[in-house]
C-alpha cells in the first residue's frame, strides 16, 4: 500500500461515522427497529455492530503491531447482534460509540511506522495471514458497506 493509498483509506474511514450519523439522524423508532426478514439485521443492529466491530479493529491492529505470531479470535457478529442489546439501545449512542471507537483507531493507525502495514496475524477463519494494510482497506470499505444497508432499510 502506497503512502497516497493509506491516506486515501484513512480519510474514507474518517468519513464514516459522520454519514452514518446523518444517515440516521431524525429517524423514528420504527425504522430503526424494522428488520426486513427474520434473519436480517435492523438500522439499530447495523450501528450496534459499528460500534463493536471497531473495538474488533482496534484489538486486532494492536495484536498485529505489538504481538509476534498473533492469531486472531474470530468473531460471531450474528450473535453479538442478537445478545448484545442492540435493540435496546438508541441510535444517538450508538452512533456516538462508533464515532468514538473508530476516532481511537484512527489515531493509532496515524502513528504507524514504516514496516507496520506489512505486519500480520493469522486468521483461522481465512486460513491465512491478514496484514495491517488488508484491515486498513476493511475498515476503509466496512462503513460505506454498511451506509448503503441502512439507506436501503431507510425505503422500507
Amino acid at each position: 500500500m502506497t503512502e497516497a493509498e493509506l491516506k486515501e483509506h484513512l480519510e474514507a474511514a474518517e468519513k464514516s461515522p459522520k454519514e452514518i450519523a446523518a444517515a440516521v439522524s431524525g429517524l423514528a423508532p420504527e425504522v430503526l427497529h424494522r428488520k426486513p426478514a427474520p434473519d436480517k439485521w435492523s438500522i439499530l443492529e447495523i450501528l450496534g455492530h459499528l460500534a463493536d466491530i471497531e473495538i474488533v479493529y482496534g484489538y486486532r491492529l494492536r495484536q498485529m503491531l505489538a504481538d509476534d505470531k498473533p492469531v486472531i479470535a474470530p468473531m460471531n457478529q450474528e450473535a453479538w447482534a442478537k445478545h448484545l442489546g442492540y435493540m435496546e439501545m438508541s441510535a444517538p449512542e450508538l452512533v456516538a460509540a462508533y464515532g468514538l471507537n473508530r476516532h481511537g483507531n484512527l489515531r493509532l493507525l496515524q502513528r504507524l511506522k514504516p514496516g507496520d502495514l506489512e505486519k500480520s496475524a493469522f486468521h483461522p477463519e481465512h486460513k491465512k495471514d491478514v496484514t495491517v494494510a488488508r484491515l486498513v482497506e476493511m475498515m476503509a470499505g466496512h462503513g460505506t458497506n454498511h451506509l448503503a444497508q441502512i439507506e436501503r432499510l431507510k425505503k422500507g
